[in-house]
Parts: C-alpha cells; structure tokens; sequence
C-alpha cells in the first residue's frame, strides 16, 4: 500500500527529483536541509516519503524498546529541524530543564520548595514563549503607552520615540510544546504522574512528531504509559488510522486550501470591494476553512500516531454542531480548552469561589486563551467575546432552569435555533481572528450591514461555482450524524488491503486536482 502511495504521489511533481535521471547530491541536500519557506508538512510529499522509510526501520525495531525510543526521537528532532531549523535546540532545552526540575520537585517533601521549582518551570517556559511571541508586541504597545504621554506631557523626547520590530523568528509550535511540558510539570507536582527516570524518554514525550507542531496537545499520563507498550497495529487500528489520513488530506488539500486562495482570502484583503452577502459568505468560508485545516491536521497526526501504535484522544468534534458557546468548547480543539481549564481555569479557583468569580475566571481564562493564539488586540478580543459568552451562558444557566449546557438536552426547535445562535456568535468571532486590522473588521461589517445586496447571491454561485460546491460539501459532510461517519469509516477499516490501497491512490488523484501553486502552511502552525 505505501509503495502506491509514493508511486502515485510522484504525480504531484514535490520534489521526488532524487528518481529521474538528474539526481545529483546537490538536489538531494536541498530535499534533506531545513528551508524557512518550506517548512515539512504533512501534506506534502516529501514527508510521506520520509514516512515510509522511517516506518520500514520503526517497525523492524518493534520490540526493541530503548533502540525505538532513541530512533523515534531523532526522526522527531529532525521533523522539528525541517520545520524550525537549529530552534530544535530550544526543544531540546525546555524537555531538559523540566524534566530535570520534574526529578528535582520529586525528590523534595516541602511543600513551598515543590511550589519553588514549578514556579521556576513556569518563569523558563513563559519566559521563552514571551520572548518569541510577544516581546515585539509588548514593545508596541509600551512605545505607544510613551508617545501618548509624551504627547500629553509636551514632552518632545516621548514623542519621538517610534516602534521598529525586531528580527525574531517564531519556531514553530512553541506553544503546543511548552504547554505539553508545563502540563507535565504541574501534574507531577500535583501528584497525577510519577516524573520519568530517563531523559530519552521524556524528550520522546515532547517531541513526538505527529503531534509535535500543531498539536493536539498529549497530557503525559495518557501518552507515557503507551511509549513502554510494544507497538501493535489490529487491521481495524489500521484502517482507523488510514481513515483519519484521508479525511485530513481531503479537509486541508481540496476544502481548506482551495476555498481559501479562490474566494476567503480575497474577501479579508479587500471586504470593501465586495457586497455585504460575499462579505457574509466569505466569513462562512473561513469558518469551514479553519476548521477544515486544522481538524484535518488532527486527524492526520491522530490517524499517523495510530499506525505507530499510539492512540491520541479526539481534538474535534463536529464544533459546529454546537446549540451553545459552552458546548462549542467543549468540541473544538478539544485538547486547548481542556488544557486551559484543567491548568487555569482551575487554578484560578474555577467555580469554588463563588458565581462572581467563577465568570470572572471564564473570563481571564478565555482572554489568555486568546493572546495564546497571537500577540495582537484582534486576538484579545476574540477571546474576550468567547469569555463574556462562556460567563452569560453561565449566568443564565445558573438563574434559568431552560438553559442547558448541550444541544442534546433540549427540545428540537430550541436546539436548531441555539446551533444557529452559536454558529453566527462563533463567526463574529471569525472576523476578530482572522481579519488583518481592527479597520478591515469594522469595514467587512459595514459591508454586512449596510450594504448586503442578496440579489449578488446568484453571481457568487455562478463565478465561484467550486468554492460553493466545496462549501455545500463541506457542511453537509459537518452536519452529518455520527452514524454515518461511523459507517464510512468501517467501509474503509473492513476493506481489504488492495482496496485501501485504491481508496488511497483515488484521494491522492483528487489532491492533485485541487493542488494549488504550492503546498498551503497549516493555519495553527503560526501558533
């Protein structure tokens, strides 16, 4: 099956030149070197060569235990240099200095030297993160704190002082990785996990490469007990995991990346120049976008980790499903709002301390969410519009006994008009994310409101017959019940492995008549 794989991959004319008659070591070294522009994805098919090679020796190294962790490792740090260069020594450093600090915590009783060393893995890992992500944005922000004041004060020195960006590249997934360690850290200190005894092994754990740039994020008690179990893939594993892949290639390579360059990315650049229905159906589109990217991510890294023998938990689930803000979160990037809640809401004192406090920590929690996602106000304020949602949803649960936390808790008609609710709150949001400047926001909403012009409608199906194609499939395939996703999947689990082998080869054609000019970076990767 993997050898149909690449044989049809070829077509796609990636890189595959070390086949054809003008291999050279130049060539091969330049397939093999990190490139910033070209970062190893997933979709492209320079991993699913690597993937194949590096599957011949994992499986030949299947009960050799430490061999595999020390093979796995080394494949995950050069996935990582493919994807950040030299940055894999930050990697390296932050799994080092907490597991070092892990073994430290463990082996002191004292409560406040316990609370010192997790205090100090959280100064390393924030600090680093910071640095990366939000020092420029904080430089931003204190120059025109200063400027203001200078301006106010008369003084002519503030006034002259000017914001100029530093030249700081942002390694790829570092805020997947130091939240994944920082879990690590407060759940030994919590007494959930016992702190692993060799390095290897936890950097095996941080640097796992299906999950390793874009999450989803592991805890390490779900994950480290299944690194000592010798790998072993049922066909109903495999054909799980085959599944995933291919509803990932087809989310991210024929929905996402297709509707983003021929329609989506159009609209945000110059809202202005369309009606107020394109606007609206552009917001649509990014919102089957987003979720068709990084969902299909997911489900690559969970249906890859699951041909390797590990099984991840679920990271989306039909979000857009969702009859409440509450529910949406628990559906999308189900591993981040997990996080969050499991390591700040409930460190903030969750709901112990009272109704007031607990929307106040709704609140905090969502706007750190939101600076997680970016260093800008658009960022801020999209995870404050979710935080305010989470706490007014709280507050009506608490003093309205017909407001249910889930869709499945209400009567039909309720449930189809909180989906519609929620869909259209989950947009407005959309707008926040992804719209270049809080002026592009305002203008894509003026278009809406001012000058919708439903009549376009018709033009837009007629000039963009692809993208609204995609879009109704997209949906429809969202909207589906769960049972029909089962049954699909146990088409593809129950198949024999020939045709697995043409379901592959058919959805690789398909790729390649939606591929664009280049292979599309995942939408999380900045994150």
């Amino acid at each position: 099956m993997w050898t149909g794989l690449l044989a049809d991959w070829k077509v796609m004319d990636i890189q595959f030149s070390l086949f054809n008659s003008h291999f050279s070591v130049d060539k091969l070294k330049d397939l093999l070197i990190y490139q910033q522009n070209a970062p190893i994805l997933f979709s492209s098919g320079l991993f699913f060569f690597l993937f194949i090679g590096f599957l011949i020796i994992y499986m030949s190294l299947r009960k050799h235990l430490l061999a595999r962790i020390i093979y796995v490792t080394l494949f995950s740090i050069y996935f990582y240099y493919k994807s950040s260069g030299l940055f894999f020594f930050l990697l390296l450093f932050v799994a080092t200095s907490d597991f070092c600090i892990a073994r430290c915590m463990a082996a002191t009783a004292s409560r406040w030297r316990r609370k010192a060393w997790v205090v100090l893995s959280l100064c390393i890992d924030l600090g680093l993160l910071g640095y990366f992500k939000y020092f420029n944005f904080l430089r931003e922000i204190v120059a025109a704190a200063a400027h203001e004041l200078g301006y106010q004060l008369g003084n002519t020195s503030l006034q002259s002082i000017t914001y100029q960006p530093l030249d700081i590249f942002l390694p790829v997934g570092i805020s997947f990785f130091t939240f994944q360690t920082i879990s690590y850290v407060i759940d030994v200190y919590r007494g959930r996990i016992e702190p692993l005894r060799r390095w290897i092994d936890y950097v095996f754990y941080v640097s796992f490469f299906p999950q390793l740039v874009a999450g989803p994020i592991v805890r390490a008690r779900d994950f480290i007990p299944q690194i000592y179990k010798t790998p072993v893939v049922t066909r109903a594993e495999f054909g799980e995991g085959l599944f995933l892949v291919l509803c990932g290639l087809f989310k991210k390579t024929v929905i996402s990346d297709y509707i983003s360059l021929n329609f989506v990315d159009r609209i945000f650049d110059a809202p202005l120049l369309y009606t107020g229905v394109e606007n609206l159906l552009g917001v649509y589109g990014y919102a089957l976008q987003i979720y068709c990217d990084f969902s299909g991510y997911s489900d690559m890294a969970i249906g890859i980790a699951l041909l390797l023998g590990f099984r991840f938990n679920m990271n989306f689930d039909s979000p857009y499903q969702s009859a409440t803000i509450t529910e949406f979160w628990r559906r999308w990037h189900i591993s981040l709002s997990s996080w969050l809640k499991d390591y700040l809401y409930i460190s903030l004192g969750g709901n112990r301390k009272g109704k007031i406090r607990t929307y106040l920590n709704l609140l905090i929690t969502m706007l750190l969410g939101g600076l997680w996602h970016g260093a800008s106000v658009s960022f801020i304020l999209w995870g404050a519009l979710h935080g305010v949602a989470l706490a007014v949803h709280k507050f009506m649960m608490n003093h309205f006994s017909s407001f249910k936390p889930l869709g499945s808790e209400m009567k039909p008609w309720r449930r189809v008009l909180g989906v519609l609710v929620t869909f259209h709150l989950v947009c407005f949001g959309w707008i926040l994310f992804r719209a270049d400047s809080m002026q592009a926001v305002g203008e894509m909403l003026t278009q809406i409101f001012t000058n919708f012009h439903p009549e376009v409608f018709t033009q837009f199906v007629m000039g963009y017959k692809g993208v609204f194609v995609l879009m109704v499939v997209g949906y429809v395939l969202h909207f589906m019940p769960k049972s029909a996703e089962n049954g699909l999947q146990a088409v593809v689990t129950r198949s024999p492995l020939l045709v697995q082998a043409v379901m592959l080869a058919i959805a690789i054609f398909v790729v390649v008549q939606f591929k664009s000019a280049g292979v599309q970076p995942f939408i999380y990767f900045q994150f």
